[in-house]
């Protein structure tokens, strides 16, 4: 077996501006001082927010939680893992998924700091085990992350279609959003496919885009199928834990909320401020426990992720860090 290909480096990456830096935190400060007020009016003049919190925090059966979240996280691995190992036998290389689980898993880990360092692991992975080039693997990903838009939609205007008349005003939108989407979607598929393309050809061949080049329009729709028993464990979940914190959402009402909730995790910022910000505005009468909710709801999900993936860190270290033998095993 030959040695893996030397990984292609990529262009020099320009500096960020200041304001790119600052505009995460921006926003999430935006956010919390709109959540502070919205739990000091809901304290009252009579005790301070952090009491009433607290208050919400003692109510809430944690043992019972647990039971809810920790699964849920199990299950978000094995969709999450499914969904990539899919991308990469398509586009990238022939990799069993047991070999990306553990992988997969401890990039959870980084992507508390910053998500695409996370995926930066799983680059150099492919890169030192298969031999593939970076920025393929950055295609891959591209185009998870863009059918992850589609999925979020889709389940979002099932959820319209099903519950509209309870939804608010905000989410009246999303049936305009999804026919641009759609429209957007079969110009995007045409142009990647076509032979001759009036503008465009050398940003349509570039390496980054590789994905998109050979992706059929049923592949884009299978990995949204694949992503969503995620999505309807969710719903359920999230439906439940509500409940414990003493809201009682039903799963048709959830199930039109939460994907529409889950666009505003994809905002840059610490803390997902803006999927936290939503659930009070949503349930104004419960601002400070939708609050409190949606703050353990998001945040805890991202560290039981990250919990799981130290149970497979060491495995992960020794497929990325391990050394090339003779026959090109790893050590």
């Amino acid at each position: 077996m030959t040695q893996p290909a030397a990984p292609s480096t990529p262009p020099a990456s320009r500096r960020r501006p200041l304001w790119a830096h600052a505009l995460p935190w921006l926003i999430t400060l935006a956010c919390f001082a709109y959540l502070y007020r919205r739990i000091d009016a809901a304290a009252g003049p009579e005790r301070s927010p952090f009491a009433y919190l607290a208050e919400v925090f003692g109510g809430v059966p944690w043992t019972q939680w647990l039971a809810l979240m920790l699964p849920y996280s199990l299950l978000y691995l094995l969709v999450d893992t499914l969904v990539l190992w899919r991308a990469v036998t398509w586009f990238n290389a022939k990799v069993p998924y047991t070999s990306l689980l553990p992988v997969r898993a401890s990039a959870y880990i980084l992507s508390i700091l910053n998500e695409q360092v996370g995926k930066g692991a799983i680059a150099l992975y492919l890169n030192r085990t298969r031999g593939v080039p970076g920025w393929q693997v950055g295609s891959s990903m591209l185009f998870i992350m863009f059918c992850e838009f589609y999925y979020l939609l889709s389940w979002a205007s099932l959820g319209f279609a099903l519950e509209h008349e309870k939804l608010p005003t905000l989410f009246r939108a999303i049936p305009f959003i999804a026919l641009a989407a759609l429209l957007f979607f079969a110009g995007f598929v045409v142009w990647f496919r076509a032979h001759r393309v009036p503008f465009g050809a050398a940003l349509r061949e570039r390496d980054l885009l590789r994905a998109f080049r050979q992706a059929r329009p049923h592949q884009y729709a299978i990995i949204i199928l694949l992503r969503s028993p995620a999505m309807i464990a969710a719903v359920w979940v999230y439906s439940r834990a509500a409940a414990l914190f003493g809201v009682e959402i039903p799963l048709g009402d959830m199930l039109g909320l939460l994907p529409a909730i889950f666009f505003g995790t994809l905002v840059p910022g610490p803390f997902r401020a803006v999927a936290v910000a939503l659930w009070p505005t949503l349930f104004p009468e419960h601002a400070m426990e939708m609050t409190a909710f949606g703050f353990v709801q998001h945040n805890s999900f991202v560290l039981f992720n990250a919990a799981i993936g130290l149970l497979f860190l060491r495995r992960a270290n020794r497929e990325l860090f391990g050394s090339v033998s003779a026959d090109g095993s790893r050590a």
